[in-house]
Formats: structure tokens, C-alpha cells, sequence
């Protein structure tokens, strides 16, 4: 039977995808209107990319600001994350400082989920998810391409890998360089719907890929991204408009 997850007030694997809405922001006024504005639309859940803060490898200064954040967002769930340069986000970060990075932030019990990139090394990604669990914190294990779209066996590869590892829910994010790519996404979210005991996330970014962030309730992808400002990814469309497409779709079939 699927496994669903509770995050807070939220069900991840079952029913319409949720909408998380990305936090953006190199400094603690701009980080906090784009709170704001995330909030304003009303998401499921609130992603902070803390590698746009220009201090996100001091803890404590992190720290302040997840207390900042919760007090704006209220009772939305709030997922944590730092993408690595490797992966398309905006810092590059030794292993050392993203462990302890995510140590304090549990620590802080400001954070509902976190996103850990799945390949970061087994040492590093079994540390956090234990430490993690001990919070009660859920884990989104992730990875990015936005280079290409892996064939379909290496996709569904990746998926289990995360969920060998420990991952409450499965995402992986990827580049298509054709509405084919976009397909092979799709098939394999299908599968990992049907054969994993996790809930996955999965999209296909960029305006070719676009289409993939509405079919999530159709293929099994468990959540979707939306903006309430600035786009995190490409391929990113406004949470309202979002909302209205899911809606449509769940009406439908």
C-alpha cells in the first residue's frame, strides 16, 4: 500500500498535488517579503532556499531568521533547504558545513521538513536523516539535472536509491531537450507511483517540461511548485494559476 506522509496540516501521496512556493531573498527584509508574498497565495507548503541568503553558512544567523519566518507563515509548513552548486543552487558548501548547517536547524525546531540532496555521499545523507528523524523532521531526498533527462531505468534507479536511504519522500528534478524527454519523465513517475512505498516528487523543468508540474495527481507526482514571486526553477508558474489547473484536472478524472 502507498505510504503517505504528514507534514504538519498537509498530506504529501494522496489527492490533488500540494503547491510549495519558493522563499527567495539575499538579505533578512527581502527573505521575509517574499515570506510575505508566499503567503499571500495561500500555498500548502513554504520552501526557504537558504542558499540565496548571503549568511546562510552561519547558523545562528539562519536560526534567527527560520524564528523570523515562522512567525510570518503562521501555520503553513516550512521545508528547508540548501541546494548545492552542483546542483543549481547559488553557493557551493563543504560537506562539514552542510551537516552542521542542518544540525542547528533541527536543533532549532523551526524547520517541519528538509531537503537533502541524495548524493551528497551515503555518510552525509544517512547522519542527517537519522538526526533528523530524532526531530521528527521529514526528509525530502532530492536530485537535480539540468543538463538532460536520464533514461527512464536510471530515474526510477535514483528513486530507489533515496528510498533505500531513508527518505520520507523521493524528488528528482530534470532537464528535457524534447517533449520525449517530457514523456519519460512522466512513465517514470508512473512507475515509482506503483512501485515504491514513498511518495515521489518529480518534474520535468522549463517551459517544454511546464506541463509536468499540472499531471501530478494522474502520473503519482506527490507535490508541485508554484511562485509567489520570483521562481526558484525554470519552468515555475504563478501558485494561483497553478491552484486553478490542479483544480480543473481533479474535476476531470
Amino acid at each position: 500500500m502507498k505510504k503517505t506522509v504528514h507534514i504538519r496540516n498537509i498530506v504529501l501521496g494522496e489527492g490533488i498535488p500540494k503547491i510549495c512556493v519558493p522563499v527567495l531573498g539575499s538579505e533578512r527584509n527581502e527573505i521575509l517579503q517574499s515570506a510575505r508574498q508566499a503567503a499571500g497565495t495561500k500555498p500548502d507548503l513554504v520552501e526557504w532556499r537558504v542558499d540565496f541568503f548571503e549568511e546562510a553558512k552561519n547558523p545562528e544567523k539562519v536560526c534567527g531568521i527560520l524564528k523570523e519566518l515562522g512567525e510570518v507563515l503562521e501555520q503553513i509548513p516550512l521545508l528547508f533547504t540548501f541546494r548545492t552548486a552542483q546542483e543549481g543552487g547559488e553557493k557551493a558548501i563543504s560537506n562539514e558545513e552542510y551537516i552542521n548547517l542542518y544540525l542547528r536547524v533541527f536543533e532549532s525546531g523551526k524547520a517541519d521538513a528538509i531537503d537533502v540532496e541524495a548524493f551528497l555521499g551515503e555518510e552525509t545523507v544517512r547522519t542527517l536523516i537519522g538526526a533528523a528523524g530524532k526531530r521528527n523532521t521529514k526528509v525530502i531526498l532530492s536530485n537535480h539535472d539540468f543538463e538532460k533527462t536520464p533514461p527512464g531505468e536510471e530515474l526510477i534507479r535514483r528513486l530507489e536509491y533515496m528510498q533505500e536511504l531513508g527518505a520520507d519522500i523521493a524528488k528528482i528534478a530534470v532537464m528535457p531537450a524534447c517533449t520525449q524527454d517530457v514523456l519519460v519523465l512522466l512513465a517514470a513517475t508512473e512507475e515509482a507511483k506503483r512501485t515504491l512505498k514513498i511518495p515521489v516528487i518529480t518534474m520535468s523543468m522549463g517551459r517544454t517540461g511546464a506541463v509536468s508540474r499540472f499531471l501530478g495527481e494522474t502520473f503519482g507526482s506527490a507535490l508541485t511548485f508554484g511562485t509567489g514571486g520570483a521562481a526558484s526553477a525554470p519552468g515555475q508558474i504563478p501558485a494561483g494559476e497553478l491552484r486553478k489547473i490542479l483544480q480543473a484536472i481533479h474535476l476531470h478524472i
